[in-house]
């Protein structure tokens, strides 16, 4: 373990489960979450401010009155948790789930160096150092890719968070872990967002500044790098003014919020190059507002439809003629739908009844990124915690 950088904690981790919800971890959270906001960076950064408010005592509590895990659970142990590479802040929800949960915990930060990640990792420092039972149970590592740590980490885990695209869960698997040990694996996955045109026009300015700014969290902010942010639009009771009123109003929120990277330029500009060459017989046209908005309308939706994914502001949109023609598409790469004018309940019947292979989650836009401890499909404190089982 030379090569493995401790940034938290050490190798020799105490491997001892807890109740889910210990009063010492909902105590710990409410301190990082009160730490976080009154940081300087707590402030700067919308992802931590997030975290702080899903970690406030409030919600805890809320979690833990609506437990559904029986009388007498335990976590599973050691959690190892590999975070995705793209998404600064993903590592920290990964290991509040798991401690929620009961267990000790081994967390990979991501490679990429992200000023959030530095800045919280120095804040847990300062917080988890009141918490001896927690800071016995906690290591932060970084490590480079060549290094067998992750083939280490996973013979000891008991559970494994593991957070990435298709190769590396596949890679992950591959390694040799506890008979016993179970896998909670975050594939590659594929998210839309559904609007009515009708309700879009019936909407007055306040509520489609609101919506914008909404749709501009689901995308702009990550630049639609995190599988439930929305790549294509579609459209039911659709309209060229709907789409008109709609699309100004993102493009006046992201031309005031938006900071727009050199290299995110090149790379819309390429995919537009590259949907020319390989898509021309899905995609009919392409509306753009210099390189800060850049709109693909499908005139088919053909089989993987999903292989059409955009970045940093280009968006893909369809005209449905009813829910059951996007059915038709979604397999188990589908996670989120965000959605507005329509009724969450109708789709999610009809999700059912059609007895689809995907789609984990309904939202309203502007919730796409609130992870939650029921995410891709899992509950996660179900997963992450054992049952005693006790009969009279």
């Amino acid at each position: 373990m030379n090569d493995v950088n401790f940034l938290i904690g050490n190798e020799n981790i105490l491997n001892i489960p807890m109740a889910p919800f210990a009063d010492e971890v909902c105590d710990f959270l409410n301190d990082l979450s009160k730490e976080i906001l009154s940081s300087s960076e707590g402030r700067l950064y919308p992802d931590l401010s997030a975290l702080a408010f899903w970690c406030r005592k409030a919600n805890i509590q809320k979690l833990k009155s609506q437990e559904r895990v029986g009388k007498y659970r335990l976590g599973r142990g050691l959690c190892f948790h590999i975070a995705p590479s793209n998404i600064p802040v993903n590592f920290a929800f990964s290991y509040v789930f798991s401690l929620l949960s009961g267990n000790a915990n081994i967390v990979r930060l991501p490679s990429k160096d992200f000023p959030q990640v530095n800045a919280l990792i120095g804040i847990l420092k300062k917080v988890i150092e009141k918490y001896p039972k927690i800071q016995s149970r906690t290591a932060f590592v970084k490590y480079d890719r060549n290094s067998n740590a992750t083939e280490e980490f996973s013979k000891i885990a008991d559970a494994r968070m593991i957070w990435g695209g298709d190769n590396t869960i596949k890679t992950v698997k591959s390694c040799t872990t506890k008979p016993r040990c179970i896998d909670i694996a975050f594939a590659d996955r594929y998210s839309v967002c559904i609007l009515d045109g009708e309700k879009i026009l019936e909407a007055d300015e306040k509520i489609m500044q609101r919506l914008s700014e909404n749709f501009y969290n689901d995308t702009y902010l990550m630049d639609q790098n995190a599988c439930s942010s929305p790549q294509i639009i579609y459209w039911l009771n659709d309209s060229s003014d709907a789409r008109e009123k709609f699309w100004n109003t993102v493009y006046e929120t992201a031309e005031r919020k938006y900071v727009l990277q050199d290299a995110v330029c090149v790379d819309k500009y390429t995919k537009f190059c590259e949907d020319a060459i390989d898509y021309h017989e899905t995609i009919k046209g392409v509306k753009n507002r210099g390189n800060l908005l850049y709109r693909s309308e499908i005139s088919v939706l053909s089989e993987n439809i999903e292989n059409l994914r955009g970045k940093g502001g280009y968006f893909y949109e369809y005209s449905l003629n009813d829910l059951g023609e996007f059915f038709q598409v979604v397999d188990e790469k589908y996670q989120t739908v965000t959605y507005f004018g329509i009724n969450p309940e109708t789709l999610a019947l009809n999700i059912s009844s059609h007895e689809l292979r995907g789609i984990d989650r309904i939202v309203p836009v502007g919730q796409a990124m609130d992870i939650d401890i029921i995410w891709d499909g899992y509950d996660l404190l179900s997963q992450l915690s054992r049952i005693i089982d006790v009969r009279g």
